[in-house]
């Protein structure tokens, strides 16, 4: 075997570990007992030395400068795994298996205070996960900027500072656009009970619509919506509030447009550093397109009307039209993933602020409250009413995922290159998607971005797969359509 051959198989059987520690955290979320939340800190602390050992093996680096790629998947393979060598080499083992066992008490802890509104039981174990980070970030950065260091770990080659010069340009236009659209008359939102059995029964029905195979994943109930998995093993989850059906609709639409990435890699990457989505904007790009300029959309939700009117009988919204509005409602409301499209940035941008200042140490875990709850009211207008609204609403934290927040407006913004150019090459598009057709959208999709996996650099796999570079105005110029025509 040669140099490349031996680090190869190495990456697989690392791959394989890592899949292994993903199912324990998808268990956490969604099946373990509450009492086994110690028990499995430890198991996770354990699993996670092993792989920090074998990530930081001093062969790797050995094979890495005798390798020679056979081919163009093979060096994008070299530069996934040069970059996670340097990553890992320079965090020290104890911190990472000290990382794994405090999130995943923290994630533990974070659910307990969420369900009782109690933000100072989760302060002790907010505080560690911010101590731990930094420590990483510092180990990383080398000298330079903490916040960016920890970016990479979600769309490497982004830094704070592009991100926050995109925020600045995103949001005079957002704002207003949401004056304007908050200045006209509400429309009647979607009123009643819906049980939670027949909304399950819709929220499969509409995975299976956008390409979830059931035969590689799952549908499950948890706290805050995610997808784990990767290649033949892909899970998605949802949540169930049973007089707000939307929120359980749109949470597995947007999930199954993260599962979808996952389960289109091509199967000849499976276990390799290929074998997954590029980066999370990336990843969010395929869950928002979606969720919003799909599933959003005046032919798509005509569909899904009908499909509600058969399980639930008459609503109170009497049209399609009507409920099209309804799923469109632009409301300053607490919660993220609640939010509509116009609102959903700007509360991306509160979270990357605090964040930001979090790691540089301008702003500690004892004032995070007050300083979400002034941003909140200077940003929406309305004071925070509860802690499970402001502050407690997001698993991220708890789980030490500091620089992750930004890639949901960056896959917002790649979203909107990807349907610009979707909509140029599927002239048929709104039809399909009146008849609950998604096979041309998720195939284009699947074709142009899935199947390569993390072949190309993020901002290189989108602008392959839209045919120019990525930039906000898509977006921007969509949402102005969209919403100055409702």
């Amino acid at each position: 075997m040669t140099a490349f051959d031996d680090l190869m198989a190495h990456a697989r059987e690392t791959a394989a570990l890592d899949n292994v520690m993903t199912r324990l955290g998808w268990d956490q979320r969604t099946m373990m007992p509450h009492g086994a939340a110690h028990l499995r800190s430890e198991e996770l602390a354990a699993l996670e030395t092993v792989l920090h050992d074998r990530r930081t093996d001093p062969r790797i680096g050995d094979w890495l400068e005798a390798a020679e790629a056979p081919d163009a998947a093979g060096q994008a393979a070299l530069r996934e795994l040069r970059r996670s060598y340097a990553r890992n080499t320079r965090v020290p083992a104890r911190l990472a298996a000290e990382l794994a066992r405090v999130t995943a008490m923290g994630q533990e802890i974070w659910s307990q205070a969420r369900r009782d509104d109690d933000v100072a039981a989760f302060l002790p174990v907010l505080r560690q996960v911010v101590a731990l980070r930094r420590e990483e970030a510092a180990a990383l950065a080398n000298g330079g900027d903490l916040y960016d260091a920890l970016m990479q770990d979600y769309e490497p080659g982004a830094s704070g500072a592009e991100t926050a010069a995109m925020f600045d340009r995103m949001r005079p236009r957002l704002v207003a656009l949401r004056e304007a659209t908050l200045a006209r008359p509400a429309p009647e939102p979607l009123r009643g009970t819906f049980p939670q059995d027949a909304q399950l029964r819709i929220a499969r029905k509409l995975a299976e619509t956008f390409g979830y195979d059931f035969a590689h994943g799952r549908l499950d109930l948890t706290v805050h919506p995610f997808c784990a998995g990767h290649g033949e093993d892909v899970r998605i989850t949802t949540r169930v509030v049973e007089t707000e059906p939307f929120n359980c609709f749109y949470s597995t639409v947007h999930e199954v447009g993260h599962a979808a990435y996952e389960q289109g890699v091509d199967a000849a990457h499976a276990l390799s550093p290929l074998g997954r989505g590029v980066s999370m904007g990336v990843h969010e790009s395929q869950s928002r397109i979606y969720e919003n300029q799909l599933g959003r959309s005046r032919a798509f939700t005509g569909w899904l009307f009908d499909q509600m009117h058969a399980e639930f009988g008459p609503l109170n919204l009497h049209d399609a039209d009507a409920f099209y509005r309804a799923v469109n409602r632009v409301h300053a409301g607490y919660i993220r993933t609640e939010a509509d499209e116009i609102h959903y940035n700007l509360h991306i941008m509160l979270r990357f602020d605090l964040e930001r200042d979090l790691l540089r140490g301008e702003l500690e875990a004892d004032d995070l409250e007050d300083a979400w709850n002034t941003r909140f009211e200077a940003d929406f207008g309305t004071p925070v009413d509860r802690p499970a609204n402001g502050i407690l609403q997001d698993v991220h934290w708890s789980a030490g995922l500091f620089g992750y927040f930004p890639t949901y407006t960056l896959g917002n913004v790649y979203a909107g290159c990807l349907f610009k150019a979707m909509q140029a090459d599927l002239p048929e598009l709104d039809a399909d998607l009146a008849r609950g057709d998604l096979s041309a959208p998720t195939g284009w999709l699947r074709e142009r971005l899935q199947r390569f996996g993390a072949l190309r650099e993020p901002r290189a796999t989108i602008e392959a797969a839209c045919g120019f570079t990525p930039d906000e105005g898509p977006l921007l110029d969509y949402l102005e359509a969209k919403f100055g025509a409702l």
